[in-house]
């Protein structure tokens, strides 16, 4: 049942205040003007100087920390319950509590009992016995202790590539999203990336629905019952079938396509164009079909000994592949960067295309460039043959 939405918003006061706090996040908008800043999270921490309330806000270009004493923090949180926000989800030692205000201005809220059991501690990491002794705590965009990492596995490198992951998102992103925002990723394999990208875009108070796709069954059914044991099943659904094929009920508004191998990831941007998806994340894998290609056809004057050796050439056909998906997503109405989004040292296919559509007429002189370029190179990539 809905409640007063001061009655819950004094909830969140006392326990924000309280001793128990263990973390406390404000995101999301609701109905009218948004908020000054797009999320705001506060915890306890334990400096040099004393007991702190450490603040993290958001404005959606980069994160601002204040370390808050006893005298201060009333104060803020007051500032910060005045927000619109849409949402605040709230962690003690004893309890959870989950508040959305609904579009009459309502609460509705959530209890239950402690949130799960962290993580096992890996070298480095804080002890979760001491949890306010640090100094500096890196903030991640999905806290490690998340339940999440509990059923995926969470490693400190795993951690670092959702994390990389998740910025390269949130910088596509804009601060207001559609709602429903529709996701789909395809060939999602074992899903720790798809589930990690609703997690962070519920935290930030989107109301989200995912479809995984991948072409193993089996994988489907272990990705079902994750998302059973994560309670997100009604909104985080999987599919058995080809990224090209895969029966999706609607349209999404954002497609991931993360590693899936040569070709594929051309099937993914191909559907994604189709779909007229507002924003497209795609991380390519291998890039053997314009290497095959490449090998078969001389390289134009004077560009002989860019493909004479394999591994040269191997790593040219990276790049030319890229480059070319890239300029075809432009001449379908996207404006594209391609960005590093984890470091080489966890994978060397760390390359991300991030497109968002804008519906440009692509100019003659794109049209011309893109030609002239496969001609040369004696290419024809799998995404044109895809789209034509």
């Amino acid at each position: 049942m809905p409640q007063p939405l001061d009655t819950a918003l004094s909830e969140v006061r006392e326990l924000v205040l309280g001793p128990t706090l263990t973390r406390a996040v404000a995101a999301g908008r609701r109905r009218g003007p948004a908020p000054s800043v797009t999320r705001a999270e506060l915890r306890p921490v334990t400096l040099k100087a004393g007991r702190r309330l450490q603040l993290v806000t958001d404005d959606g270009t980069r994160p601002y920390t204040r370390n808050l004493a006893v005298d201060e923090a009333a104060a803020a949180i007051d500032a910060l319950l005045a927000e619109p926000f849409g949402n605040w989800h709230v962690e003690t030692e004893t309890a959870t509590v989950q508040i959305r205000i609904t579009k009459k201005g309502d609460a509705q809220v959530h209890r239950s009992g402690a949130p799960a059991a962290r993580e096992p501690r890996l070298p480095g990491d804080r002890d979760p016995a001491r949890p306010l002794d640090h100094d500096r705590a890196k903030q991640w965009l999905l806290d490690p202790g998340d339940p999440l990492f509990g059923v995926i596995g969470g490693n400190a490198a795993k951690r670092r590539q959702v994390d990389a992951f998740l910025r390269a998102l949130a910088a596509t992103l804009p601060e207001e999203l559609p709602s429903p925002l529709r996701v789909v990723d395809l060939g999602c394999g074992n899903a720790y990336l798809t589930f990690a990208a609703y997690r962070y875009l519920t935290d930030r108070g989107a109301n989200v629905r995912v479809v995984g796709v991948d072409v193993r069954e089996d994988q489907r059914v272990r990705n079902s019952a994750v998302a059973e044991q994560l309670g997100c099943a009604d909104t985080v659904r999987f599919v058995a079938g080809t990224i090209e094929d895969a029966v999706v009920d609607e349209a999404p508004d954002l497609v991931l396509a993360l590693h899936a191998c040569d070709t594929a990831t051309d099937q993914a941007l191909a559907r994604a164009v189709r779909w007229n998806a507002r924003w497209v994340l795609a991380a390519p894998c291998c890039h053997h079909d314009i290497a095959t290609q490449l090998k078969g056809h001389p390289a134009p004057r004077p560009y002989a000994e860019i493909t004479r050796n394999a591994i040269l050439r191997e790593r040219f056909a990276d790049v030319l592949t890229d480059s070319l998906r890239s300029s075809l997503l432009r001449l379908n109405g996207y404006k594209v960067d391609v960005v590093e989004f984890v470091d080489s040292q966890h994978t060397p296919r760390n390359l991300l295309l991030r497109a968002r559509h804008t519906g440009a007429t692509a100019t003659d002189a794109q049209r011309d460039e893109y030609e002239t370029l496969t001609a040369q190179w004696g290419v024809t990539p799998a995404l044109e043959k895809l789209l034509s």
